[in-house]
């Protein structure tokens, strides 16, 4: 599948799972095909210099004592084909800033302080059932040639034959969302996009649908 990298209007995924609705057609109930989650740009930010350690927790880093600074928290989801179906062995690498706003990468020049206890980037495989978890920081919004970005966490998906680049945003971040460039050339189906907060305050949910059958 061709990807160009650029932000468009298709369709986000639900976020949370089984949040896709039924279907009434002909008197039949019939579970509604998953919408494919959006694309957008890999960004300026892709890690250049790795960490030694790219596990699923990245609040920790292996020899290392501390804890990341930062809120913790933890995303789990699926990785689903167009038709709802489970994408096993699907290939996820995931960076994002920490919990100042700093990226661990030479092309940002912000001034807020680097942590030496934070990963910051996650090379995961999904399960049999498409699953998928990460334990990170709450990652804060940071300024940019753009403007202002909202918390975010930005993900790469390689799938059977489809590859996805998106973002996923945090539902209690409403105001800065709706001030972001990004977020807002994302259209009104970014709200279905974002993470959602479940019963206990640090954990999220959110599944992504690639583009492939």
């Amino acid at each position: 599948m061709d990807h160009d990298h650029g932000i468009s209007r298709r369709r986000f995924a639900g976020a949370a799972l089984g949040a896709a609705g039924l279907v009434v057609g002909g008197g039949i109930a019939r579970a509604a095909a998953p919408a494919q989650t959006a694309d957008g740009p890999i960004g300026p930010f892709y890690p250049i210099l790795r960490p030694g350690d790219d596990d699923f927790d990245m609040t920790h880093i292996k020899g290392r004592k501390g804890r990341a600074l930062g809120r913790v928290i933890e995303v789990t989801g699926r990785v689903l084909d167009r038709k709802g179906n489970p994408v096993r062995g699907a290939a996820l690498e995931l960076w994002q800033c920490n919990a100042a706003g700093r990226y661990a990468h030479p092309g940002d020049v912000a001034t807020a302080p680097l942590d030496p206890n934070f990963q910051g980037f996650a090379k995961l495989k999904t399960g049999p059932s498409g699953e998928w978890r990460i334990r990170t920081i709450k990652p804060s919004g940071y300024d940019s040639p753009i403007g202002h970005r909202t918390p975010h966490i930005q993900f790469d998906i390689k799938g059977r034959q489809a590859r996805l680049i998106t973002q996923m945003y945090f539902t209690e971040d409403h105001a800065t969302n709706s001030a972001d460039v990004l977020y807002n050339q994302l259209g009104e189906d970014a709200v279905t996009a974002m993470a959602q907060q479940q019963a206990e305050a640090d954990r999220y949910r959110w599944d992504i649908v690639l583009g492939e059958s």
